[in-house]
């Protein structure tokens, strides 16, 4: 899943570089607005590849006395750290661009490449469908690597646990939407005679980006502090305490994702109180085995035996959690 995770992320910011140098030249040779933020955007975006990647690369550290469970939040990290740049440097950058455009607006005329004379937004356009093309190939990339892919996109980012594939997609989905605005805001800018209307494709690129960082920041945030894996899996591991003879009832099932492919899972159960120490260790291991064998991310479990009267009133639960 690494490797499939730093490929996405290579292919992104290769794109992202290759079209930032694009966008740039068509906005100093026309002075589109919108060219401009596009511009922005896709340094931006490379950058935030870069982010990924390093935290990718620290969150494989092993665990030590200071972080016994190890380093994978550092993806979560440098994930927030993706959507706060999305958010500060592409969205507001945006809206400025595009209100200062606004205010004064500037036709895009013809521009001068090794002496011939092309109309401006010839040159914006063929520059726009390149970027498509190549962001729309980078998407592609990164949303076959994305576990739920079938579900629809939202679905498919808010069940991934993995940022360094999400955030990908969800910046690749944003360039798209960019630069079709982009697109159009250009071509209605030229057609109608009316340069402003560039301006406002900037500030509309601007609001898909700061919506956009707004959603990944939301969901960042929760891995961040902490969260429980898929319920499909909870209800797993509880089938399997179930399964156990010894076990009288499952009180709690308790995990959370230290990292995209690192659950912890914390297990309280209700044993028959016939069980000696040795078939309790036993039963303690068996499960351990289980629970990894059947889950590969399932890296640590560590199991409570205790009542269930017992449990429900320390949680001050039914027992169902």
């Amino acid at each position: 899943m690494a490797a499939e995770n730093t490929g996405a992320i290579l292919t992104a910011a290769a794109s992202n570089l290759a079209i930032a140098a694009a966008k740039f030249v068509g906005a100093g040779l026309t002075g589109s607005s919108a060219m401009l933020s596009e511009g922005v955007h896709s340094v931006v975006d490379t950058a935030n590849q870069g982010l990924l990647l390093l935290g990718l690369k620290r969150g494989e550290k092993p665990a030590d006395a200071a972080h016994p469970f190890g380093y994978g939040r550092e993806v979560y990290f440098f994930s927030f750290v993706v959507a706060l740049m999305i958010f500060l440097a592409g969205g507001a950058y945006s809206l400025y661009e595009g209100y200062e455009k606004i205010r004064r607006p500037e036709a895009i005329g013809e521009v001068s490449i090794l002496g011939l004379h092309l109309p401006g937004i010839a040159v914006n356009l063929a520059i726009l469908v390149f970027a498509v093309c190549a962001e729309g190939y980078s998407l592609f990339k990164a949303w076959t690597s994305l576990p739920n892919s079938a579900a629809s996109p939202l679905s498919a980012i808010q069940r991934s646990k993995d940022p360094s594939l999400f955030v990908v997609v969800a910046e690749d989905s944003a360039a798209v939407a960019g630069l079709l605005l982009a697109i159009l805001g250009v071509s209605l800018s030229a057609l109608l005679d009316v340069p402003a209307l560039d301006g406002a494709a900037s500030v509309g690129i601007g609001l898909v980006l700061l919506g956009m960082a707004g959603l990944l920041m939301w969901e960042t945030h929760g891995l961040l502090i902490g969260e429980a894996t898929d319920p499909e899996i909870v209800a797993s591991i509880r089938d399997i305490a179930r399964g156990e003879a010894a076990v009288r009832h499952v009180n709690a099932v308790l995990t959370q994702h230290l990292g995209p492919s690192d659950i912890l899972v914390n297990l309280s159960l209700d044993i028959d109180d016939a069980c000696r120490g040795g078939e309790v260790e036993r039963l303690a291991t068996r499960l351990e085995q289980q629970l990894k064998a059947k889950h590969a991310a399932v890296r640590r479990v560590f199991i409570e035996f205790q009542s269930e009267a017992a449990s429900r009133a320390s949680s001050g639960a039914d027992g169902t959690a």
